[in-house]
């Protein structure tokens, strides 16, 4: 079942979306050759609990971190441990914040130093499919407008999108209804409606769009070992369009 939200409800998403797009402002200026991940999941925690909410993703399902950290050819849910990061590698990193009964989740990948052209173009691009299906968030469009827009852009520019993995509505639960994949026909699927409040998270593969999950049971990986990246927004559907919820005060 979809529950839409109302204003007060997406006004507190907003604030907690804020928190999170702080947060990852945050690690942005401390992801450098040489730090551990799990340094960064310890930053990531001290920050979000100074901002008095709760960081969502620890002990979900069972799941270890504050935070997910997933480099290079790891798609999702990569654990923080005692990897050092490399110049040239990109960090995919995921957040999720509680706080007040209500969920908000953003992904940003970053590039670690001087990064090759192709992985530039990867981030670019993977970006770039995230502000095209947040374009086609509209009350009135179909949710396959959503996905088509994402896939058209990474797939035009010789790269896939994940298909076993998908974005999620979003609320007082991490995860909710509906999915939103990352591939899809224009003018298909569910009706998008004012109220709904959608995480969508391109997952861009410079190989195939084929995927794996690692013996730890959460690290998912490209099956061929080419780079991935992912990027992802909370969004709602206002009679305005669609607005994003995870934004940092500032641009980055």
């Amino acid at each position: 079942m979809i529950e839409l939200k109302s204003e007060r409800e997406i006004r507190i998403i907003r604030e907690n979306g804020e928190i999170v797009g702080l947060t990852l402002s945050y690690l942005k200026e401390k992801i450098k050759p040489g730090i551990k991940t799990i340094e960064l999941d310890r930053l990531a925690e001290e920050f979000i609990v100074k901002n008095k909410a709760i960081p969502a993703f620890k002990g979900y399902r069972g799941y270890p971190g504050n935070i997910c950290t997933s480099i290079n050819n790891e798609v999702v849910h990569g654990i923080p441990g005692e990897r050092v990061l490399k110049e040239g590698e990109i960090i995919s990193v995921d957040i999720g914040v509680l706080k007040d009964g209500f969920y908000a989740d953003g992904a940003w990948t970053f590039p670690v130093g001087e990064i090759s052209n192709q992985a530039k173009r990867l981030l670019e691009v993977t970006l770039e499919s995230l502000e095209a299906g947040i374009s086609q968030s509209i009350a009135g469009n179909r949710l396959g407008d959503i996905s088509y827009a994402v896939q058209s852009i990474a797939e035009k520019n010789g790269f896939s999108v994940v298909r076993d993995l998908t974005g999620h509505g979003i609320g007082r639960h991490m995860h909710e209804d509906p999915p939103v994949p990352n591939f899809g026909s224009p003018g298909s699927g569910l009706l998008l409606k004012e109220g709904m409040v959608l995480a969508i998270e391109p997952m861009v593969n410079a190989g195939g769009y084929e995927i794996k999950t690692l013996e730890d049971n959460w690290t998912v990986v490209t099956l061929d070992g080419s780079l991935s990246a992912h990027f992802e927004h909370t969004i709602a559907i206002t009679n305005n369009g669609p607005e994003i919820l995870t934004l940092p005060e500032e641009s980055f």
